[in-house]
């Protein structure tokens, strides 16, 4: 799991830039608590505009889901020490058909990479829609499996199409068999940012 949390950490905090255009400083949900002073050495913020940034959610890992079309990306990353990490990702497409197209790949990326098999273990991805939220969106959980049972090392996240912009909230720790109380966070601060998004995104 540590592994697993720092690729994705190292992935997702590459490059940090000024603004991204359409999303205003401060704009996140997150923005607030990772511009604060943090002297705990097992604790760190990290936020980043490269439009490079990898989509959060990735079961493929090839930086590919969502691409195409981007405007604007900002990433708020939180790890704590020794395996856990939050990400915050608002994306921006030129078009709303972009926008789709990142939900596409997404699933097709979940349904082609959606079990990877490592030494003894099976890393096994599962998404089910989300009615009510947005224009589409997903729930997913990544979980390790030894055999049938689950083990140490997941992640659970909530992607939201809106207009033209995609939301991702994920987490990502020492989870045991995924059950609904795992995305009451990550469902809360989507539905916030879902509420607020149009703000900078073209919605109708």
């Amino acid at each position: 799991m540590k592994k697993l949390v720092a690729l994705v950490c190292a992935a997702l905090v590459a490059g940090t830039a000024a603004a991204a255009p359409g999303i205003p400083k401060g704009f996140l949900l997150y923005e607030k608590a990772a511009a604060k002073k943090d002297d705990d050495p097992e604790t760190s913020w990290k936020v980043s505009d490269s439009l490079r940034t990898p989509l959060a959610v990735d079961p493929c890992g090839k930086g590919a889901v969502g691409r195409a079309g981007r405007l604007a990306v900002r990433t708020v990353t939180f790890i704590g020490v020794p395996d856990f990490m939050k990400v915050e990702q608002v994306l921006l497409y030129g078009s709303r058909t972009g926008a789709e197209q990142a939900m596409t790949q997404l699933r097709g990326g979940l349904a082609t990479c959606g079990t990877k098999k490592d030494a003894g273990s099976t890393y096994r991805y599962v998404s089910v829609p989300v009615a009510g939220l947005g224009d589409d969106a997903l729930k997913v959980s990544g979980q390790v499996y030894y055999g049938g049972k689950a083990g140490v090392g997941g992640d659970r996240s909530v992607v939201v199409r809106k207009g033209n912009a995609v939301l991702v909230y994920l987490w990502a720790g020492e989870y045991a068999k995924p059950v609904k109380r795992d995305w009451a966070d990550q469902l809360r601060d989507a539905t916030r940012m879902t509420a607020k998004v149009c703000a900078v995104a073209a919605c109708k």
